[in-house]
């Protein structure tokens, strides 16, 4: 098959744009711009930090400035639009996708690795009693399942029964989590969550294999193998690379080679690259990423397509951090600029930045650094403060000039 050879300017704006041309759609109201960034992406990572906004709401309001932290809740627990499943690690994902998910959730039945087997033997007595009761009590979390004076505060490797219990239960598909309390998950029944339009089929591998390919593509724009591979985590690689290559032979899936990348193949679907918007490649927006951004969790991908080598650094030991605790990625057009150490402070409503490094190839001209406070203060005020401050120990001329500015705008 003849390989397609791109620039590596063709390559970024392939795949700058399947992520951040949502916005641009103004007819949709923020909710269904909202479902349909992650019917796009094809999940939303949830995490529990929360320096900034948690990286699940931050993720949809880097695509969608409209966004507000209700409407994903809404999504999740009134209109069954999107569910919560191992995807990328824990994720929203589209409902319209749940078939796909069953493979996962039937190899949790008789699990194969160690510590989900172990956990399956240890606790496997207490699923039907849980089940039971929330067959009977309606939906519960795992605090309902206390007993009165335990205080005690499991953590993910010592769970407590119940917890892990609920949690088995989540992972086979028995229960699904109807919807979240101050981001404490509620579990109820599956066939009082799933949407009667749901189809419930098991679909074979090649189904998988092949559905998954191509989210990764409709995602990502342009993908290595251990992209598509890395992408949503269901089934294993090699059922993926089997699709992968039918696609391929068929020509559903074409393969490019990047002119700075000559050694690595890449795929993209062909209308994909047919229909590449050029306008979208000179776009001068500047985004404020979340570490877990989709755009961003693939370091290698981005490493090799755009030359920004990045890693969070809070699970960092701190002698060994080079940028800070919750350093944020920087994106201006078709490059990545900097990163940015932050916290947002809701109480006092101070919105903090630690540290501010630019990349050394990156020129920080009069429009950039405008478009930079602009964005920055709608950032802080997304995280609920109304002044940013300078927290910084070293003297940086331009991050006093950004803070001026971006307090400025708030204003």
């Amino acid at each position: 098959m003849t390989k397609e050879k791109i620039s590596i300017h063709q390559a970024r704006s392939l795949a700058i744009q399947p992520q951040f041309s949502f916005s641009r759609n103004s007819q949709l109201n923020p909710k269904e711009l909202t479902a349909s960034i992650i019917e796009k992406l094809g999940y939303i990572q949830i995490d529990t930090l929360h320096v900034v906004q948690r990286a699940h709401h931050h993720t949809l309001w880097t695509r969608n400035q409209k966004y507000s932290p209700d409407i994903l809740n809404e999504l999740l627990s009134d209109d069954r639009r999107v569910f919560e499943y191992w995807g990328h690690a824990a994720s929203y994902l589209p409902m319209k996708d749940y078939r796909y998910y069953l493979p996962k959730m039937a190899a949790f039945m008789n699990p194969e690795k160690k510590w989900t087997k172990d956990r399956l033997e240890r606790y496997g007595h207490l699923l039907d009693p849980v089940l039971k009761r929330i067959r009977e009590e309606g939906a519960l979390g795992t605090k309902d399942f206390e007993e009165a004076g335990d205080k005690r505060k499991g953590i993910w490797w010592d769970w407590k029964p119940a917890k892990a219990a609920l949690e088995i239960l989540y992972w086979q598909g028995k229960l699904m989590v109807s919807r979240r309390d101050k981001f404490q998950k509620i579990y109820d029944l599956r066939e009082r969550v799933l949407p009667d339009w749901v189809d419930k089929t098991m679909p074979t591998q090649e189904e998988t294999g092949r559905f998954f390919v191509k989210r990764a593509l409709v995602a990502y724009g342009i993908a290595s193998k251990n992209d598509i591979i890395n992408h949503i985590q269901v089934i294993p690689r090699k059922v993926i690379e089997t699709s992968l290559q039918s696609m391929v032979d068929e020509q559903s899936v074409s393969i490019v080679t990047v002119d700075t990348i000559p050694k690595i193949e890449f795929y993209v679907l062909p209308d994909i690259l047919e229909n590449s918007n050029i306008s979208f490649a000179k776009s001068r927006d500047v985004h404020i990423l979340s570490p877990f951004d989709n755009m961003v969790i693939l370091r290698d991908r981005i490493r090799k397509l755009f030359g920004f080598d990045y890693t969070i650094e809070c699970y960092v030991p701190f002698a060994k951090r080079q940028y800070g605790y919750f350093v944020l990625p920087i994106l201006y057009g078709k490059r990545f600029i900097g990163r940015m150490d932050t916290k947002a402070d809701s109480k006092t409503k101070i919105f903090n930045i630690n540290n501010l490094y630019f990349e050394k190839s990156s020129q920080l001209s009069e429009f950039i650094l405008n478009k930079f406070a602009k964005k920055l203060a709608i950032f802080a005020l997304f995280n609920r403060c109304t002044t940013i401050y300078n927290n910084s120990k070293i003297n940086q001329p331009v991050l006093k000039e950004l803070i001026k500015r971006s307090n400025e705008y708030i204003n």
